[in-house]
């Protein structure tokens, strides 16, 4: 593996990690929306990460230079299929006519604890990358 691919997979994990958050945090900020724009209750969105692929060119380039690109994407962002969570208020506009409510399936404490991983994870491939980053520098100061 040549540095190129460890900066490459470090920087794909930091931006896959990213959006991992930036979902959680749309999650935690919806948790409460009982109507979208499609008159549903919100539903909890999960975040698919995956190998890259790679295409034809990336493959021929692999190839050419004798380096695999590697790394990790976001392969797709998919909605929840649990249960949402019905509330006896028949006071509340969107109460359905038994007087329920349906909540999103957004369960704050478990985006906490998916937060806190995809928090450490970025952490993780911050060091990584700033390794590989001093290995580097070292590497060209054997020359002088």
């Amino acid at each position: 593996m040549s540095f190129l691919s460890s900066f490459n997979i470090s920087g794909s994990a930091l931006t896959a990690q990213k959006y991992r958050l930036d979902v959680i945090s749309q999650n935690i900020a919806n948790a409460q929306v009982t109507k979208t724009e499609n008159g549903t209750p919100y539903r909890r969105k999960m975040v698919v990460l995956g190998s890259v692929n790679t295409g034809t060119f990336q493959d021929a380039l692999n190839s050419a230079t004798k380096v695999t690109m590697a790394g990790v994407q976001v392969e797709k962002v998919m909605d929840d299929p649990s249960d949402l969570t019905p509330v006896y208020d028949p006071s509340h506009p969107d109460a359905n006519a038994e007087g329920y409510v349906m909540y999103p399936n957004v369960n704050t404490a478990q985006e906490m604890i998916d937060a806190m991983g995809a928090s450490r994870a970025y952490e993780a491939n911050v060091t990584a990358l700033n390794a590989t980053k001093s290995i580097v520098l070292k590497a060209l100061e054997i020359g002088r």
